[in-house]
This record gives C-alpha cells, structure tokens and sequence, in this order.
C-alpha cells in the first residue's frame, strides 16, 4: 500500500497541499482513450497505433509504472500491449490492471476464465497485476462461488490482487468489508464529495485496502466551458463558470486544482489520469507537481458542497 500523507495537508494555514516536484508514483495511467473516443470533453478522438505508443513511452519514462484498462474499454487492452510490446524492457516494467467486461456472466466460470486468458493474450502479459469487476453489482455474487473463482486465479498466478471498480459509497464500504478484495476504484473529485464525505480513505486504511480514484475531471466535464456543456448538463453552467472563476483568481489552472484537490484529500493512493495526446499527458505532470495556494481547498469545499448527483454521476447524464 502507498504511505499515506498526513491529513494536515488539508488545513488552510499550510502554504501548499503537498511539497512541489512530488514524483508522479501515485499516477496510474487510464486507457480508456487508447481504444475508444471516450470522455464528454474529448475532441482529438482515439490516438493511432503511434501516438499511443507515444503516450505509453512518455507515461513510463515520466515515473507512471501503472495502467488501467478494461476488457469494455474497445481497443485499449490490445493496443497497450502492442504498445508495450515494442517497448522491449522498458515496457515490461508496466504494471497492468484491467476489468472483466460488464457483459461476462459472473456466474458462469468458464466465461470468466475465458475472458481473463482473452485479456492476458492481448496485454502480452502471463500475469495482471491487478484483475477487476467493472461494476459493482457483481459483488452480490461474491460469497457465492464468484469471490473463490477469483481467488483461485490469483493463487494460479493470473493476477496479483483483486479489485472492483463502484459508482456508489455504499458499494464502496461494501467492497473495502469483503475478504479478497485488495482494492477499490472509485470517482470523485471537487465536484463529487460523496466519497469522501462517506470516510473511505479512513475506512480503507483502518481495512488495509487500497483506493484508486478516477473521474478526477469528471470525464472532462471540469475543463469544459461553459457555453460548450451538452444540453443535459446545462445544469452545471453556473458550478463550471464560478469553478473558472475561483481558479483564475487563484492562478492556477483548473486541471491543476483538480489534481491538487484530489491528491490532498486523499494521501497516499493512486489517482487515474488519462488523455488523448502525448501533450495533455505532460501537461497533467506539470500540474500533478505544482503546489495549490493555501485555502484553496477549504473554498472549494464551501462553494461545491451540495453537487446535485445527477451531475457528478455520469450514469445519470441523458443524451443531449
């Protein structure tokens, strides 16, 4: 488990969140984008075979050892082990997490088993180190016979640890409570409190769990302008605008105060970014190791506590 950061970081009197140049060993890589269009701000589309190489090569040389990517996620799977592949040594120093795909029976052993060799074949990989649930409904099944299939990939080898990727606080608490399950990923962000309002750092560290948390843009709907937000998110044209506001008047850039917020209130576990261009990835580092202003935090909490659900749970957003 990564050391955890003391608390003290959060209070209003600090000068900064975090020391600068903190190395970016917290980061996981997302990949999602790698196989897919994905995100609601996304506008340079999945990157060619040569961009993700580049965006991989640039991830590991920068000190990020972890990817995550999923069996739903199109290509992404199959396009990271390439890009691994010609990587040679360097690529396999890469730690891999992916998800069992929504569709998958998780009552059906022979699919599961099937759909695990299928991603190992396509990482490249003989192990993961971390295999996931992609939702979190599969874990009413885990006493009863899911939970031991899956620890009998690990013990086989398969996998290093097990995990399931939630949407809900309370699927959270459930997950960290249930033997065999290593770690949780779940969203949240400036906007998305219900995590950590909820005492899932502390309750992951009193379990000895770990955290992985995603969604630190919220799909990209933080670094959106205003007048570009989907008709069904127009609801939060006035939380985006004051966002930009409070941002500007600080002078930091708002990916910045995104990361800065997450990394403060919740130490020590790792925090998923992904892109579409070797570019946003640098530029997410750059941020990554700047220290927030002193209070930042504490206004953001005062001006973004009650987020309406339908807007930081993308399984709630409509087409537009």
């Amino acid at each position: 488990m990564r050391s955890a950061k003391p608390l003290a970081a959060l209070a209003p009197q600090a000068e900064t969140l975090e020391p600068p140049n903190e190395k970016p060993s917290r980061l996981v890589l997302g990949t999602a984008q790698l196989g897919m269009a994905y995100g609601i701000a996304n506008t340079a589309g999945r990157p060619d075979p040569e961009r993700a190489r580049g965006i991989v090569e640039t991830a590991l040389r920068s000190g990020i050892l972890e990817f995550d990517t999923a069996q739903a996620y199109g290509e992404s799977e199959a396009v990271l082990g390439r890009a691994l592949a010609v990587l040679g040594s360097r690529g396999r120093e890469a730690k891999i997490i992916t998800k069992i795909a929504p569709e998958v029976d998780p009552r059906n052993e022979a699919a599961l088993a099937r759909a695990i060799a299928e991603s190992l074949a396509r990482l490249g990989r003989s192990s993961l180190y971390g295999l996931m649930l992609h939702r979190e409904q599969a874990l009413a099944l885990w006493e009863n016979g899911l939970g031991d299939f899956l620890r009998r990939r690990v013990q086989a080898g398969e996998a290093a640890r097990l995990g399931v990727s939630v949407y809900s606080p309370a699927a959270a608490l459930l997950a960290l409570d249930t033997p065999g399950i290593d770690f949780v990923q779940i969203p949240s962000n400036l906007f998305d409190r219900r995590f950590e309002e909820a005492g899932l750092l502390e309750e992951a560290e009193k379990k000895g769990k770990e955290l992985y948390i995603r969604s630190v843009f919220l799909q990209g709907l933080l670094l959106m302008e205003p007048e570009r937000l989907p008709g069904n998110l127009l609801e939060a044209k006035p939380l985006i605008a004051r966002l930009r506001e409070i941002a500007r008047s600080a002078g930091v850039a708002i990916a910045q105060l995104a990361l800065g917020y997450v990394k403060s209130v919740f130490p020590g576990q790792g925090v998923l970014i992904g892109c579409e261009t070797r570019e946003q990835l640098l530029e997410n580092l750059r941020f990554w190791e700047k220290p927030v202003p002193s209070g930042l935090v504490a206004e953001v909490r005062r001006e973004f506590a009650h987020v309406p659900e339908r807007i930081v749970n993308p399984l709630l957003w409509s087409g537009s």
